[in-house]
């Protein structure tokens, strides 16, 4: 079956489809021609040569001529490309300005995109909302990933009348990249998306059926005799601040208060026409959101979004994901920048009587990155940084000594990529390393040295429209033999699981190895009928977790794929999305771990609501992380369901709300979750949104500990009725497309009551029933002055071992105030108030009214800060 579907791939990509490009051709106007940015189209230079236009829808109908008519004109000198836009509309008092955050696209937009590389791969694109405000995003690999937080710096004013509405930019050529040879044909488009119609259209179609985006522009003729601009940008800041918090009598520490401030230097310098260099020296994070609540009863790493604009910016040039997707083994990456700055891994070890002043991240004191492409298709993608040794302090009865929590750390992450044939062929590679220097015993757990590497190749066919792609990863650690005991035993290996006879935990080693990969083969277009098969695997001993992320390790997952799409409007619809997915996963043991299937359909009307249903299914789960290092148990299949309804999102006020149900097999699993979101538009300048969210879950098989018992582990497993309420407000207010005052605010509550304590007794038994034994009434008991459970399991009187009480509630308030105003561009001022209260009891039961009492009476802490950075250019 699997060699059928390789010779249908195969025939199918001889079709070649080819798709004629239009060809704007611009000109060269001398500095007294220059037009001046304001919007209004009345300088002289506009009213020579002709206006293009005739754009062609790809939203909603594919190939249909615009619903409006839009005109523009391209002019460049030496440094300045000029852009003029005339977005027509005759329905001018519909046009949406709505003034929001810059890169938040919302209201009707223009879009100028460049590909001054001509790799049919990369595009630098600059937008605007008819109110006046940008949106810059860098698209590569063909506009599969985007990289919004790339922030050039370029002009754009805007202006409306009874006809329609106008744009006129002013791009420094600094702010692109090209080559001295070969730049007389850049790939070039314009975009138009009415934000009413959703209705999105381009000067040269990118049609549906074409896959990608920056493969399908068109061609900016005429603009020979360009020379490279060099890169010279610095930005240094100064930032100054207080943080309050709840006085401790006693501690040291916590006083009440204290003063915060930094200095700090962010630049951008043109090392060659083709590559650049971005530094940081002693960056600021502290304008940043923190990071969601949440309670993690799993044994794996949460994965968290980067947020910190210097790792953001540029991210996607050392990105290497090993396996395609949005699951959650999709997550696994070379490269994961929270690594960098992270909460020291350490926590001392201290008594009753000492109090300790814990550092929340580690220190950052300098990263840079290079990166560029060159004429050839080499694009190269290089970060340095460094993180400095990181102390906690320890204070006993007035004598303080320190203890190192995070060793200083050198990360190094190198990427390279080649386009062949067009970017039809593209080969990859990337190497990472990561040095800590130990000199303290307590930090022996940590590797001193751990390698990562990888190799990654993208065949494309029939206008890529099909593809074969293939991804191999290696990884190599080394350290003190605690380091490698800590590494075997964590939860994303587990080698000490009694079961495997495959692993074998080895106390005496001190280097690690191991590999994984990804191959895929597939067709990927906007609409019709898309495929796909996927095998990825992990090797036991892969480690990727020193500057990478990776779930866990020992498996190997095989899924197929079908979708059709019909983007074309009908009857009531715009558009239909339908798929399938289904999937199987074996350890190295050649033990079938899992196996089951995903369905979805999504639904469009023409009143733009949207209904999206799905559901998934699990069987046959032998979950051999399940037990935390015990053996692998046997887990009943589980049914999720899902629907999602959103209405229109270009009225004043829209919805959306979702459902989720949750079934598992015996009743073992049973989970609802509703959440919902209300979204306020009254004015233009103003936005109020409310997302409120319940979760209710039981589970009987919650995993809670481990204990000894006569030389041998038991593991313990309760029923958890668990409670969640999660509460997120927005509120976003724009003075002007510069000045932007943005409040984040999120209460969370979560509980879990733990009963029906069982032991795991035959964990591969297939009768569900024999797989644990519940503790009767006879053998377990609580002890109210330990706050734990003993257990007689012989019924003989005598407490044979015992575990704490897992219940749980967990309270938090998070928010978060910013005022934002970029006074000059790329120079800002911000004004940030941000709050944390948090509370914690080992009470399992949810009482609403009691919770928000007790989480809003806690005192918080508090951080006030003015930050100001200037840039220079």
């Amino acid at each position: 079956m699997h060699r059928f579907l390789i010779i249908l791939f195969l025939f199918i990509s001889f079709n070649v489809y080819a798709q004629s490009k239009r060809v704007y051709t611009t000109q060269r106007i001398t500095q007294e021609q220059e037009p001046k940015i304001d919007g209004l189209l009345n300088d002289a230079i506009w009213q020579k040569g002709d206006w293009a236009g005739n754009f062609t829808q790809r939203e909603p109908i594919d190939g249909a001529p615009a619903t409006q008519k839009t005109f523009f004109k391209v002019f460049f000198t030496d440094n300045y490309i000029y852009v003029a836009v005339k977005a027509m509309d005759t329905q001018a008092d519909s046009i949406d300005s709505r003034l929001v955050r810059r890169d938040k696209q919302e209201g009707d937009m223009i879009g100028v995109h460049f590909d001054s590389y001509h790799d049919l791969r990369t595009s630098f694109s600059f937008m605007v909302n008819a109110a006046g405000v940008k949106s810059d995003v860098l698209f590569s690999n063909n506009g599969d990933e985007t990289d919004k937080n790339w922030n050039p710096i370029w002009m754009v004013k805007t202006t409306k009348d009874d006809k329609g509405w106008y744009a006129e930019i002013k791009i420094p050529l600094s702010q692109l990249r090209f080559s001295k040879k070969n730049n007389k044909v850049w790939g070039f488009n314009v975009a138009r998306f009415i934000y009413r119609k959703q209705e999105l259209s381009f000067w040269n179609p990118i049609p549906l059926t074409s896959s990608g985006f920056v493969y399908s522009y068109g061609e900016l003729h005429g603009i020979s005799e360009l020379k490279p601009k060099r890169i010279l940008e610095i930005a240094p800041y100064g930032s100054l601040g207080v943080q309050t918090s709840e006085k401790e009598e006693g501690n040291p520490y916590a006083t009440g208060s204290k003063m915060l401030y930094g200095l700090g230097l962010d630049g951008k310098i043109g090392i060659t026409n083709d590559f650049v260099l971005d530094f940081t020296i002693n960056p600021d994070f502290g304008q940043v959101e923190a990071d969601p609540s949440q309670v993690n009863l799993t044994a794996f790493e949460v994965y968290q979004r980067e947020q910190r604009p210097f790792f953001i910016e540029g991210g996607n040039i050392l990105n290497f994901k090993i396996t395609p997707g949005n699951h959650d083994g999709a997550r696994d990456n070379l490269f994961y920048s929270r690594r960098i700055g992270r909460i020291p891994q350490y926590y001392p070890d201290i008594s009753d009587s000492e109090y300790v002043d814990f550092p929340m991240t580690t220190k950052i004191l300098g990263a840079l990155k290079i990166t560029g492409k060159t004429r050839n298709g080499l694009s190269v993608g290089v970060m340095e940084s460094v993180t400095r040794e990181e102390k906690a302090s320890i204070s006993k009865l007035g004598d303080e000594r320190k203890e190192s929590v995070e060793p200083l750390t050198n990360y190094f992450v190198a990427r390279v990529q080649q386009d062949i044939n067009k970017g039809n062929t593209i080969i990859g590679a990337e190497v990472n390393t990561t040095h800590r220097s130990i000199n303290s015993k307590q930090l022996l757990f940590l590797p001193k040295e751990a390698y990562s590497g990888g190799l990654d190749f993208a065949q494309y066919w029939s206008e890529r429209r099909y593809f074969l792609k293939f991804t191999f990863v290696g990884s190599h650690i080394s350290g003190d033999s605690l380091s490698m005991i800590d590494r075997q035993t964590a939860s994303q290996h587990y080698y000490q699981r009694p079961d495997a006879d495959y692993l074998r935990l080895d106390s005496s080693i001190t280097h690690l190895s191991g590999h994984g990969g990804n191959f895929s083969l597939g067709k990927n277009v906007e609409t019709g009928w898309n495929y796909g098969i996927n095998l990825s695997w992990r090797s036991p001993g892969l480690s990727l977790n020193d500057v990478g992320y990776m779930r866990n390790a020992d498996k190997i997952v095989q899924s197929a794929n079908v979708e059709y799409k019909i983007t074309q409007p009908r009857l009531f619809y715009r558009n239909i999305n339908l798929g399938l997915v289904v999937w199987q996963g074996w350890d190295f043991g050649g033990n079938p771990t899992f196996s089951g299937g995903f369905a979805s359909a999504e639904l469009q009307f023409k009143n733009q609501w949207t209904l999206e249903l799905n559901s998934d299914a699990d069987f046959n789960m032998h979950d051999n992380f399940k037990l935390r290092g015990g053996p692998s148990f046997y887990e009943p299949g589980k049914i999720n369901i899902r629907a999602n309804i959103e209405t229109n999102e270009t009225k004043k006020f829209y919805m959306d709300f979702g459902f989720r149900q949750s079934w598992g097999e015996f009743g073992y699993y049973r989970k609802n979750a509703w959440d919902a979101g209300f979204t306020y538009r009254p004015i233009d300048a103003l936005s109020v949104a409310f997302h409120p969210n319940v979760y209710a879950t039981r589970d009987d098989l919650q995993y809670v500990g481990e204990v000894s018992y006569k030389g041998n582990p038991r593991y313990i497993l309760g029923q958890i009725d668990q409670m969640t309420l999660v509460f997120r407000f927005y509120v976003n207010f724009n003075l002007t497309p510069d000045l932007t005052i943005q409040y984040f605010g999120s209460p969370f509550i979560s509980s879990g009551s733990y009963t029906n304590f069982k032991m795991v007794d035959q964990p591969s038994a297939n009768a569900y029933a024999d797989r644990t034994h519940t503790y009767s009434n006879q053998q377990i008991s609580f002890n109210t002055a330990t706050d734990s459970y003993e257990i007689d399991e012989n019924q003989d009187g005598t407490t044979d071992y015992a575990f704490e009480n897992p219940d749980f509630n967990f309270k938090q308030f998070q928010s978060n105030l910013v005022i934002r105003w970029e006074f000059t561009p790329g120079s800002m001022v911000y004004l940030v108030w941000s709050q944390n209260k948090t509370n914690y009891d080992g009470l399992g039961t949810f009482d609403f009214s009691h919770d928000m009492d007790q989480l809003f009476s806690t005192i918080p802490t508090n951080v006030f800060m003015l930050k100001l950075s200037y840039r220079f250019y």
